[in-house]
C-alpha cells in the first residue's frame, strides 16, 4: 500500500524555487559537500525544536537526548549545548557522549545486552546504568567491587499497561526491555544489598506516538506506578525518566503532536504528586527523533529516468542502504512514503507521478511509490525529508557494497 501524494508539511523552505538547507541552496549545497547522496541536517531547526519543547515543559524538567535517534558527532555536540543529559545504548554512543560538556552524572546508559565490557566502561565513567535484569545487576555489582567505585544505577521498569497509539510498543506483555513491574521490589532489595548508588527509574513504554492524550495517559500510569515501586527502594528516589516517545509526522493525513497538552499534564503530576512523593527526584524526558527528525533531509542525485509499461521510475545514486526507514522496510507494518521533492529546480515543470527508486539490486530499494513531483531530469536533486533520526545509522550501509554517504550540518 502506498500514497500517491508527497503533500506534507516540512520545515524547510525554498527560495526561488530551489529548497534551501540551513540558509544555502540545495544545488550549492551539494557543490560543497562534493558528491551525493548526502545527510544534511539544520542546526537551527534543531535548536528551534528544543526551545519549543522548553517553552511548554515545565520548567524544573529536565530534557534528555536520546542519542540512538542520530549519534553524528556534530550533531550531538550542538544537542549537547542544548539539553540536560543524554541517554545512550552502546559503548560507542557512550564514548560520544563523553567526548561533549555534558556531566558524566546526567548521562543514562540503557538497553537490553549490555556486554560486561560496556558495563565496565560505564562504571568506570560514572553514568547511571540503566538495569534491564536481574543478571545485569549482578554484572554491575561485580564490577562495582572490583573497580572500587559505587556504581550508579537505575532500574528500567518493564510496566504492566500499553500505550495506546505507539508506533512501537517497548513496555507492558512480555518485553526484552527492562525488568517487569511485578519484579522489581525484589531486584530493589538486592540493589540496596550490593549497596549501590541507587538513583531511580525509567519507565518508557512507547515510541512514535502522535496522540498527546495517549501519551499524557501513560505519564500518569508511569507516575502512579512508580509511586508504588518506591516503597520498595533502597533510598529515596532521585531520578525519574518519564521516557517519551512523542512522535512527528511522516504522511499527509498524520496530525502533529500537540505539545501543549503534554506540558500541562506534567504541571498536573508535578502539583498532585512528583513533588510531593518524590521531593528529591528530578523528572526527565528523553526525546531524540522528536528534537532531530524533522530538521534532517537526505539529498540524492537522479541518474536514470526510465519507462518500464507505463510506468516512470526514477532512479537516484542513494536508496534503502541510507534509508532503510524511507524505504519501508524498518519494521512499518504498511509502507507509507515520506515527504519526498525536487529540490533542485523550480516547481514550475508538469507535475507527473514517479516512482523513486535507488541503485540497489533489490525491489525493496524503494524511496517513493507513485508520487507526484513536478517533471525531474537526469542531474536533478530529489529531497527525503524526516531524515534527522533513524536514518544513516539504522539502514545497512554495508549491503552491495556501495560508499558510505556523507553528513553535514549546516
Amino acid at each position: 500500500m502506498s500514497n500517491t501524494t508527497t503533500t506534507a508539511t516540512t520545515p524547510f523552505g525554498r527560495s526561488e524555487g530551489v529548497l534551501q538547507v540551513g540558509g544555502i541552496p540545495a544545488d550549492r549545497l551539494a557543490a560543497r559537500v562534493g558528491s551525493t547522496p548526502f545527510f544534511a541536517y539544520d542546526r537551527e531547526l534543531i535548536t528551534q525544536r528544543v526551545s519549543a519543547v522548553r517553552t511548554v515543559l515545565p520548567g524544573e524538567i529536565e530534557l534528555s537526548y536520546a542519542v540512538k535517534a542520530n549519534p553524528m558527532p556534530a550533531v550531538l555536540h550542538h544537542m549537547s549545548g542544548l539539553v540536560d543529559g543524554l541517554d545512550v545504548a552502546s559503548a560507542g554512543e557512550l564514548r560520544l557522549a563523553l567526548d561533549t560538556p555534558i556531566p558524566t552524572d546526567r548521562i543514562s546508559f540503557a538497553g537490553p545486552g549490555k556486554t560486561t565490557l560496556e558495563l565496565t566502561q560505564a562504571v568506570a565513567a560514572g553514568v547511571t546504568v540503566e538495569l534491564e535484569s536481574g543478571n545485569e545487576l549482578a554484572r554491575v555489582r561485580e564490577l562495582s567491587e572490583l573497580l572500587g567505585l559505587r556504581a550508579r544505577v537505575a532500574v528500567r521498569v518493564n510496566p504492566d499497561f500499553s500505550v495506546r497509539g505507539a508506533g512501537m510498543r517497548l513496555g507492558g506483555g512480555p518485553q526484552q526491555f527492562g525488568i517487569d513491574a511485578e519484579q522489581v521490589p525484589a531486584i530493589l532489595a538486592d540493589v540496596a544489598d550490593a549497596d549501590l548508588d541507587f538513583q531511580g527509574f525509567h519507565v518508557f513504554a512507547g515510541s512514535q506516538n502522535l496522540h498527546a492524550e495517549s501519551i499524557c495517559e501513560a505519564q500518569r500510569a508511569t507516575v502512579d506506578l512508580v509511586l508504588q515501586l518506591a516503597d520498595s527502594a533502597p533510598s529515596p528516589v532521585r531520578y525519574l525518566n518519564l521516557g517519551g516517545g512523542f512522535g512527528i509526522p511522516y504522511a499527509p493525513r498524520d496530525t502533529p503532536l500537540d505539545l501543549g497538552a503534554i506540558g500541562e499534564n506534567l504541571a498536573k503530576l508535578l502539583d498532585t504528586s512528583i513533588r510531593s512523593q518524590l521531593p528529591e527526584a528530578r523528572v526527565v524526558i528523553e526525546l531524540g527523533r522528536y528534537l532531530v527528525g524533522e530538521a534532517g533531509v537526505y539529498l540524492t542525485r537522479v541518474v536514470d529516468r526510465k519507462e518500464s509499461r507505463g510506468k516512470t521510475f526514477l532512479v537516484v545514486d542513494g536508496g534503502l542502504h541510507h534509508q532503510l526507514a524511507a524505504s519501508g522496510n524498518f519494521g512499518q507494518v504498511i509502507r507509507r512514503n515520506y515527504p519526498i521533492a525536487v529540490a533542485s529546480r523550480t516547481g514550475e515543470a508538469t507535475e507527473e507521478v514517479v516512482t523513486v527508486v535507488g541503485c540497489l539490486c533489490t525491489p525493496l530499494d524503494l524511496l517513493g511509490d507513485k508520487v507526484t513531483l513536478p517533471e525531474a531530469r537526469i542531474g536533478d536533486l530529489i529531497a527525503v525529508f524526516q531524515a534527522g533520526a533513524y536514518g544513516l545509522t539504522a539502514s545497512p550501509t554495508a549491503f552491495l557494497g556501495h560508499p558510505a554517504p556523507p553528513e553535514v550540518l549546516v
